[in-house]
Parts: C-alpha cells; structure tokens; sequence
C-alpha cells in the first residue's frame, strides 16, 4: 500500500539574518536591565533573545505544500479544483504583483525575504477571492505540483 505523497513541500524560513537581529535584541534587553544587576541582565539576555526567537520562528514559519488535492498555504487550504493556471513570477513580476498590480481581495502568502512567487486564479464562482498570490523559493515547481494535481 503506497501512501500518496506531498508534490510539494516548502518550508518558507526566515533569513540567517533575522536571527543575528533576535540575538541583538536580546543583548539589548540585557543591556537596559545591566544597572539592576547581573541576575537581570542575564535574565535580559535569556528572555530578550528566547522573545524575539519566538517571532522569528513564526513568522518564518510558513509552510506552502500541495498534497491531498489542496493547496495549503501558511493557514489556508484551497482545492486544486478551485484553482486556475499557476503563473510563475519572477523576482521583478513578483514585486509588482506585491504592489501596484496587487488586489486587496487577494490571498498572500507575502514574504518579503522571498523574492519569487506564483500567482493562482481562483476560479470558484462562489469565492470573491480573485487570486492566490504564493511567496516561494521554488516557483517552477510549485506550478508543476498544482498542474499535476489537478489532472
């Protein structure tokens, strides 16, 4: 019995980058409660950086996967069959698509560290969301998956 498995499975993390940034937070908090002493300061530097890890890590947690016949994307779940042609955007489309073309009525799974991304009609006549607009690393193959899925 062979298990169906994921087309595609992406983890959207945040850049190396961001993390230096939690650890400078934290040296900060550490740095504000230096005159209260050292169990402060220590206590600073612990909960400061463990604070802003936390934020890092949810926002970079993002996690875009077609499996099951959906799109799951961050926290929405869409069926492929209410889907149109994925379009590929490169970094330059992708970044208009985030701005000057972009729909307020639209899905985003917005990244901005992700320069690339696939834009998805959505074709459910029901649905008053004209399209999904997915931040990912491997665009190409995020559209293969949706088109394979689809049948």
């Amino acid at each position: 019995m062979q298990l169906s498995p994921a087309h595609h499975d992406e983890r959207l993390t945040a850049p190396r980058s961001w993390w230096a940034i939690a650890v400078l937070i934290g040296l900060a908090c550490a740095l504000m409660l230096l005159p209260l002493g050292t169990l402060p300061l220590l206590a600073g530097l612990v909960g400061g950086t463990a604070l802003a890890g936390m934020l890092v890590s949810s926002y970079g947690s993002a996690r875009v996967r077609v499996v099951g016949g959906a799109l799951a994307a961050g926290e929405a779940r869409i069926p492929v069959a209410a889907l149109g042609e994925p379009e590929v955007l490169d970094a330059e489309e992708a970044r208009a698509w985030r701005t000057h073309k972009a729909d307020a009525r639209a899905f985003m799974l917005l990244r901005s560290y992700v320069p690339t991304a696939v834009r998805i009609p959505i074709t459910d006549p029901g649905d008053p969301t004209p399209y999904a607009y997915v931040s990912t690393r491997e665009p190409k193959a995020l559209a293969k998956a949706i088109r394979s899925a689809k049948g």
